[in-house]
Order: C-alpha cells, then sequence, then structure tokens
C-alpha cells in the first residue's frame, strides 16, 4: 500500500493506494475512532460488485452496516436525492453513533461528503472510490456538492472526509467507457503541473488501457500527490491556487449541462480542455506543438470521439448559457485557466467572448 497524506491544517487524513485493499479498511478505520455504525452510501451495481468485500471487513472489526442505494448517474446528484437520504439516514439514527462511507465514484462521493456535511452540522465520512476519475481527482480534496437545473455543483460546502480508501483492483469491474472517463482528469493533471506525468501517460497508454495494476497504482499515487498539494496550498479555493485544477472544466461543465448529462464527466472535461487550449492558442500562450500533443493523448485514450448523438447534444447557445453560471467566474467576469505550456497554467480574467465562441466552434 502507498500513502499520500493531504497535509492541512486543521484536518489532516491520509490517501491510502493500493490493489485488493478493500476488505482491509474496517482495521484501519478501528483507529480513527469515527463511531461504530457504518452507513454506505452506494449504486447498486456497486453494491454488487464490491459492497460484500467492504461490509466483510467492516463487521469483522466490529461495525455495525447499513446501505443506503440511490440511482446510477449524474442525476442522482441533486437536492432531492439529497433529502431523501437525509430522511432515511435520520430515521435509522436512533441510539447509534453514525458515520458515512462513500463507495463509488464522483456521484456518490460528492452526494454522500454532502449529506454528510449538513447532517447534524456534519458527521465523519470516509471515501472509498470505486472510479478512476474519483480516485484521481474528486474523492480528494472535500469539494462535495449537489446540482441544481441551471449548472453543476451550486449547492455545497467544501468538507474534508477522515480517509480515503483507493483500491485499484475495483477499477477491473469498470465499463471501458466509464473506464476511459477518468483518464481526461490524469491528463490534466499532466498539463497543469507536470510535464513527466504527461509524457508517462502518453508512452503508456497500452498498459494503462490494459488496466495494468502497476502502471495505474504509479498513476493514481502521482495525481493524489499533486491534488494534495494544490488543496494543502489553497484548501478553500481563496488564493486562486486550487483553481487551476479546474482546467478544462469552465466549458466541460456547462456541455455537461447543456447535454443533459449525457456526456460523461471526463469526455466533457476532455472537450473543455481542448477548448481551453484553443483559447490558449488564440491568446498567443500556447505553442502550437504542445496544443497538438494534448489533442494526440486525448485522442489516444478515446476521449475526443465524435458520433451523431454527441453531435445533436453539442449546442453553442446552450453551451454558452450554462457557462454564465460557472462558479469561477467573478462579478459578470469570465475567469478560464489557460494552458501556457504542458506542465503550466494560469489563471485569466475577461477572455473576449468572441475568442470563447471561435474556440468552442474550433472544438466541436
Amino acid at each position: 500500500m502507498k500513502t499520500v497524506l493531504v497535509n492541512l491544517k486543521d484536518n489532516p487524513y491520509k490517501i491510502i493506494i493500493g490493489h485488493g485493499i478493500l476488505p482491509q479498511l474496517g482495521a484501519a478505520l478501528k483507529s480513527l475512532k469515527m463511531g461504530r455504525d457504518a452507513v454506505i452510501i452506494t449504486q447498486p451495481v456497486i453494491r454488487r460488485w464490491h459492497g460484500p468485500a467492504l461490509a466483510a471487513g467492516l463487521t469483522r472489526n466490529g461495525f455495525t452496516v447499513k446501505f443506503f442505494e440511490v440511482p446510477d448517474g449524474e442525476k442522482s446528484k441533486s437536492t432531492k436525492v439529497a433529502m431523501q437520504l437525509l430522511e432515511k439516514i435520520a430515521r435509522y439514527d436512533t441510539q447509534k453513533d453514525i458515520f458515512i462511507i462513500a463507495l463509488g465514484g464522483g456521484v456518490v462521493g460528492d452526494l454522500a461528503g454532502f449529506v454528510a456535511a449538513i447532517y447534524k452540522r456534519a458527521i465523519p465520512y470516509v471515501q472509498v472510490p470505486t472510479t478512476l476519475l474519483a480516485q484521481v481527482d474528486s474523492a480528494i480534496g472535500g469539494k462535495t456538492a449537489v446540482d441544481l437545473p441551471v449548472g453543476k455543483n451550486l449547492v455545497g460546502v467544501i468538507y474534508q472526509p477522515k480517509i480515503v480508501w483507493s483500491d485499484v483492483g475495483t477499477l477491473k469491474t469498470l465499463p471501458d467507457r466509464a473506464y476511459r472517463n477518468g483518464f481526461a482528469e490524469i491528463i490534466k493533471y499532466g498539463v497543469i503541473r507536470d510535464r513527466k506525468l504527461f509524457n508517462y501517460v502518453g508512452r503508456n497508454s497500452a498498459q494503462l488501457l490494459s488496466r495494468k495494476s502497476v502502471a495505474l497504482t504509479k498513476v493514481v499515487v502521482r495525481c493524489s500527490q499533486i491534488k494534495a498539494e494544490v488543496v494543502k496550498a489553497d484548501e478553500k479555493e481563496t488564493k486562486g491556487i486550487r483553481t487551476i485544477l479546474n482546467f478544462g472544466h469552465t466549458a466541460g461543465h456547462a456541455l455537461e449541462a447543456a447535454s443533459g448529462y449525457r456526456f460523461f464527466h471526463g469526455e466533457a472535461v476532455a472537450w473543455g480542455m481542448v477548448v481551453a487550449a484553443e483559447v490558449s492558442q488564440r491568446m498567443g500562450l500556447l505553442h502550437k506543438k504542445d496544443f497538438t500533443a494534448l489533442r494526440r493523448v486525448l485522442t489516444d485514450f478515446g476521449l475526443l470521439e465524435k458520433n451523431p448523438s454527441h453531435t445533436k447534444m453539442i449546442n453553442l447557445s446552450g453551451i454558452l448559457k450554462h457557462m454564465q453560471h460557472d462558479k469561477k467566474f467573478i462579478a459578470g467576469r469570465n475567469r478560464f485557466v489557460l494552458a501556457t505550456k504542458i506542465g503550466a497554467v494560469q489563471v485569466m480574467e475577461g477572455v473576449p467572448g468572441k475568442i470563447i465562441e471561435q474556440a468552442i466552434r474550433a472544438g466541436l
């Protein structure tokens, strides 16, 4: 097992990464002394695949276990589903000492973390990410949220987990599309902070796409380290440092919302990175060779594939409308994370609307 420390001043915690480690979580939680009654929020298919191993490890170490399932898909990240969960938890929580475990991908992690943050003014929770995207990104850093019809993640709070338990063995159960989805965030880390990581991913696409545990562990560890470093430097996103993690997300989130969430998050972010790189080029910040390298690696991982149904979902006016609700925008001025080279980005406000439209059209 590998350990990455998220070394925050008030709420430090560990990210544990390994292969086949899911049953060992129960033993690790005993020392954290969060409570004795585990409430596991998950989705039906995740429960079938990974629930038994997790539950067995918990009960073996003296915990009680209660599962609450939510439907698959982004639409579970809603105020309606959050309120339903809170009602169920409140009815179950009689003479108990509960904590929450988020078992699943980014949707479950965001939703369960949000519920933990607001139930009884906050109870402890644990992230057990079972998707590649969640293991390298969304499970780390304490961002919890649900969506509103007008945009993603508009209702939420930053609330840190007590531990993140990343078992790369769980990634073998992911469908191919969901698995490839996670590489958008991995490639993002390379663009914003680490050219060596970017090059490693590009050179080892065959191993990574075939889910070789050594290559996967190496990538998950490095991405976790980068995320931990950025979160430590700017936990509450008040210094502008953590904003760099949103490279590709401004247009990406807008595409997700405009398409009714029929694009996976990683697919939308991959397209959003192309748009951001187009803007960077047009602003004179990014050399064409780096733009070409980014497109090439995204293509190698199947993240820029187009088909007739995708084309129908991409609507310029809808994307621009949803962009207006982006949380990074300040007092009506847009704010983009733009690449200056592979391994470095900068945040820029007030990008001309004409350039944004041109970049979106070029990326369609």
